[in-house]
């Protein structure tokens, strides 16, 4: 009853964090706002938002929702931790909606029930936390052979990606970027669960930071944090964040939940039904933040908007008809009208058939023409 205890902390906080960091992105923007009517915009280098009580609001809840997703890791599996990262779009868009006036487009909303339905699946059908005593058990999770040797390829392409892909293809391919930041995030992720677990043992009496792996697991994702950090800003910086935003976080939520899977085993006491469950709901969320990104702006510019095809009604083909008949002829059936439907007449006009003779002629007498000058 632990481990299911432990499953409804971890929701619990894990959906706090949504919901302050999807509030936090609208409220720093209203922020800006403010400021940007006041003094120099953001986008044009000022800094006058930092004045704005608004956006340092928006700032202590981005803080409070990232506290309450770091202690998130500490109590759930990442498993079931990092696909709700997707409800804090609902949250910002909903709330955008409604404060910014920034419209959802129908088919924002039906992305925002795709991700609260994968969510669900996931929440019910999640494993259990595994039982740890100490910080050294999660060491030795890290250092089993199967995680090292995931571990080891991860640096591996991350050094690849830096040394040889970037200068050539950073600023052109974005896959460059995000994978260097999905692939550090992976391994930062399974640090913080460390770290978070020893925090949460150090509260129960259990101090856990006279180990050296506890150390270990702190500077580990300092360094592996600022490297994503790095690689987001270029990747922010160069290309659309309406694409960054979606693509990273389908690969870092993809190669977290691999990465929790190889180290904590957590599909070992499950069935085919729960993992196949598991799965659909991570895909459910995946097309459901990716329909959700790609219509974001569809509601506040109608031109965006998929044209609409009207039918042609029998007043609109006798108008064709009449204004083909006027023009110019052409040898193309003239489009009649009957009850109910629309017809070809097969039957070409006098107009078409001299037309036609007309242009049959001038070839002929152009490529005459052309053989008498090849000839001379």
């Amino acid at each position: 009853m632990e481990g299911v205890s432990d499953n409804v902390h971890g929701v619990i906080l894990a959906i706090s964090s949504s919901v302050f960091i999807g509030s936090s992105f609208v409220i720093k923007k209203q922020g800006l706002k403010k400021a940007g009517e006041n003094g120099k915009r953001a986008g044009s280098g000022g800094h006058s938002y930092l004045l704005e009580p608004c956006w340092w609001a928006g700032m202590l809840s981005m803080i409070i929702g990232e506290g309450a997703n770091f202690a998130a890791y500490a109590y759930a599996p990442a498993i079931l931790v990092t696909p709700l990262g997707a409800l804090s779009m609902i949250v910002s868009a909903v709330l955008a909606h409604f404060i910014l006036k920034e419209r959802l487009h129908i088919f924002g909303m039906v992305g925002c029930l795709l991700c609260v339905v994968g969510s669900v699946s996931i929440v019910l059908h999640a494993p259990l936390e595994k039982s740890i005593q100490s910080v050294k058990d999660v060491w030795y999770l890290a250092t089993a052979p199967g995680f090292l040797t995931y571990t080891f390829t991860v640096l591996v392409l991350i050094l690849i990606l830096i040394v040889r892909f970037v200068p050539r293809y950073g600023r052109s391919h974005l896959v460059v970027y995000i994978g260097i930041c999905s692939l550090a995030g992976s391994l930062t992720v399974m640090g913080v669960k460390a770290i978070g677990m020893a925090i949460k043992l150090t509260f129960r009496g259990q101090n856990q930071f006279k180990y050296f792996e506890t150390w270990f697991f702190i500077i580990f994702v300092l360094i592996f944090c600022l490297v994503q950090l790095n690689y987001l800003n270029k990747a922010l910086d160069t290309f659309n964040t309406a694409v960054v935003s979606p693509i990273y976080y389908v690969m870092f939520t993809t190669l977290t939940i691999v990465a929790s899977m190889i180290m904590f085993k957590d599909y070992v006491h499950q069935n085919t039904t729960q993992i196949v469950t598991e799965l659909c709901g991570f895909v459910t969320i995946l097309c459901g933040t990716f329909l959700l990104h790609k219509t974001k702006d569809m509601g506040s510019n109608p031109s965006k908007l998929l044209p609409v095809l009207r039918p042609k009604t029998e007043n609109d083909c006798k108008q064709t008809s009449d204004d083909n008949n006027n023009n110019i002829p052409s040898a193309i059936p003239q489009v009649g009208s009957g009850k109910g439907r629309v017809y070809a007449d097969p039957t070409p006009t006098l107009g078409d058939t001299e037309a036609v003779s007309d242009r049959t002629t001038a070839r002929k007498q152009t490529s005459e023409t052309t053989k008498l000058t090849v000839e001379v």
